[in-house]
């Protein structure tokens, strides 16, 4: 079993975001270029180093459910108000924490995101995904290795 932790953050938080919404959560090619795209437009326009400078430096990757849609953005935690961005609210609870390490700063996120969703959370039978959101941070590590954490709200499955 991949190695996790369980966290609890006691306070509602916010996070504020440019991203896109995900029209068919399926289309795995699809999803990933119109993310790329997104990326591409804010890292260009300057929209997420605005961000960036009002906030902690730290960027995250964010999956959310807005208006029954899959969203995934690009983000920092807090509430600010940026033109095109969007605030979203992650919940007071438990939170399932995934690390992970890599070479490839761009690459990392996404790939301890399908770690987590390509089986170990069938893996872990004692906690359940509740979501609204989760989110991914990467940062520098030591001899060009990248470390990052993937952030999901989880219940407790009593039994």
């Amino acid at each position: 079993m991949s190695k996790y932790s369980i966290k609890t953050i006691s306070e509602n938080y916010k996070m504020t975001a440019f991203g896109v919404s995900l029209e068919d959560y399926n289309d795995w090619a699809g999803n990933a270029a119109k993310t790329a795209a997104k990326k591409t437009e804010i890292t260009e326009n300057g929209k997420l180093a605005e961000l960036l400078a009002l906030a902690d430096g730290q960027e995250y990757q964010i999956n959310y459910v807005i208006d029954h849609k899959a969203w995934r953005g690009f983000g920092v935690m807090g509430e600010f108000d940026v033109e095109g961005a969007v605030v979203l609210n992650f919940l007071a609870g438990d939170y399932l924490v995934v690390p992970g390490t890599g070479t490839n700063k761009d690459r990392l996120a996404d790939e301890i995101t399908g770690k987590v969703f390509s089986g170990m959370l069938q893996e872990i039978t004692d906690y359940k995904y509740v979501g609204p959101g989760n989110s991914t941070f990467v940062k520098s590590a030591e001899n060009g290795e990248f470390y990052g954490e993937m952030w999901l709200r989880v219940k407790k499955i009593e039994g």
